[in-house]
């Protein structure tokens, strides 16, 4: 299978990397050029608990150099997945599939206005990974990654990428109601990602005070009815999970926290701000997700 990924930054390179390295044809596409450099000259170093390898692995800034991809995957955060779409269009034509890992809702959908959408599976995953420097990379945690056809029943194509992506050491579930994992994944970020963003804290710290703890548990459960007005299954428990996987990635830096301190755009309006949107098509009020949305979008017009 000849695998493109479109996005080499943290996430992107790592599931490249693994990939690679369990036999694939794969090729990394980026528009930032000194991470396609350094790759390129030096291969991909990825570390791991004190250990760190070196895979080789093509890379480039012209997707024309790629040709065409039984599989694109599209690992750019959200506020660049049209421009993303258009690439993994034209890689795939109309034989190949796209899939989608990204952070919060709606990536899946604008894909979907350049792919078929039964080529599109879309899920999630918890691994991580830190971008250390250009070319190196930090496998910083592994878990579940979880997948299904955005649209169909058929799960054929789902399966076939798990097979890839297991073999690969990347363990993948296939699973025929995709749409609840995803939105029960955007709960956590919703949770966790703008208080940390706004605050300069890690993970943890949002449980250590019960204000924080409070403005946390407000978020999630707004996300959750609007979830549920959906007709998505959520767990009962959602605010004690979100509590515990703030304190496992205690140390942690949220994604959104990263990006403010980079001065980079966040994904804000693909999470609590895709809370906001839905809430207002189905006549609900999310107060504490409008405000979490509208502090997080002043901060970063000020970059």
């Amino acid at each position: 299978m000849k695998i493109a990924v479109v996005g080499a930054g943290a996430m992107g390179s790592l599931f490249g990397g693994l990939l690679a390295e369990s036999g694939a044809e794969v090729w990394l596409f980026d528009i930032w050029a000194e991470q396609i450099a350094a790759i390129n000259q030096n291969g991909l170093n990825i570390e791991k608990d004190g250990h760190s390898r070196r895979v080789h692995i093509k890379a480039t800034t012209d997707p024309d150099h790629i040709e065409k991809a039984d599989l694109v995957i599209v690992f750019v955060k959200s506020p660049q997945t049209r421009p993303a779409a258009d690439i993994a269009g034209k890689l795939v034509g109309s034989e190949g599939l796209v899939l989608t890992l990204q952070n919060g809702m709606g990536n899946a959908d604008i894909i979907a206005e350049t792919v078929a959408d039964d080529r599109i599976v879309a899920g999630t995953t918890s691994h991580g990974a830190t971008l250390l420097a250009p070319g190196r990379i930090r496998h910083a945690g592994t878990g579940a990654t979880i997948i299904g056809m955005w649209a169909g029943k058929n799960l054929d194509h789902a399966d076939r990428i798990a097979c890839v992506m297991t073999q690969a050491g990347i363990e993948t579930e296939v699973v025929q109601n995709v749409q609840s994992v995803i939105w029960n994944k955007l709960l956590i970020n919703v949770g966790i990602n703008a208080i940390t963003a706004l605050t300069g804290i890690k993970n943890g710290q949002i449980l250590d005070l019960e204000i924080t703890r409070n403005l946390l548990q407000a978020a999630v459960e707004e996300a959750m009815s609007v979830t549920r007005a959906q007709g998505i299954q959520v767990d009962e428990d959602t605010v004690e999970h979100v509590f515990q996987v703030a304190k496992a990635t205690g140390a942690n830096r949220s994604s959104m926290g990263q990006d403010v301190d980079n001065k980079r755009l966040t994904e804000i309006d693909a999470i609590n701000g895709a809370v906001v949107r839905i809430a207002e098509k189905l006549g609900l009020k999310v107060p504490v997700n409008l405000t979490l949305t509208a502090l997080v979008k002043t901060l970063q017009h000020l970059f």
